[in-house]
């Protein structure tokens, strides 16, 4: 099984069991596999439209929906604060690649987007969440082994790599 494909089954998972379809969601971030992946599963999914969330927080409130997810989006963004105060949905899954000390934060040299501005401890994380109005309900972790020889790869099957949360206001 591939990385992204073990990172889908268990966001899939953790969804199905916080919000069980049918629902309706916007995906923050512009449309991707997993929303198709959501969609398959009897869920309505929205997606912003790629404007900057940093600079356009607001644009998340023309939307009427059972929840608001955001699989690997916090990171990218500068103020995820602001963001998470706009959201106007009660309920939030979202899930973040945590910090891990021996690797260190993604930079794509191609993609100015394809970037980690954050990459959050767990307890960064939830401060965060608590402190723009969100109350943790549930969370998760998991790890992201590679079937590659070394020390990091070793680590990185026993480090949980990714963390999903599921919050309400």
């Amino acid at each position: 099984m591939s990385h992204h494909n073990k990172r889908y089954n268990h966001t899939l998972e953790f969804l199905q069991k916080v919000l069980p379809a049918p629902a309706t969601i916007l995906d923050l971030g512009t449309r991707n596999v997993f929303s198709e992946i959501m969609e398959e599963h009897g869920y309505t999914v929205y997606n912003t439209e790629g404007e900057d969330l940093d600079l356009n927080p607001e644009s998340v409130k023309k939307y009427n929906v059972d929840a608001v997810t955001a699989f690997e989006i916090f990171e990218h963004l500068v103020a995820p604060f602001n963001i998470l105060r706009e959201i106007n949905s009660a309920k939030l899954i979202t899930t973040i690649p945590l910090n891990l000390w021996f690797a260190k934060a993604y930079q794509s040299k191609e993609d100015e987007w394809d970037r980690h501005f954050h990459e959050f401890e767990d307890w960064q994380f939830d401060w965060l969440l608590k402190k723009a109005g969100w109350q943790i309900k549930e969370t998760k972790k998991w790890t992201s082994p590679i079937n590659k020889i070394g020390f990091r790869p070793v680590l990185r099957k026993y480090t949980p790599r990714y963390y999903a949360v599921y919050a309400e206001k």
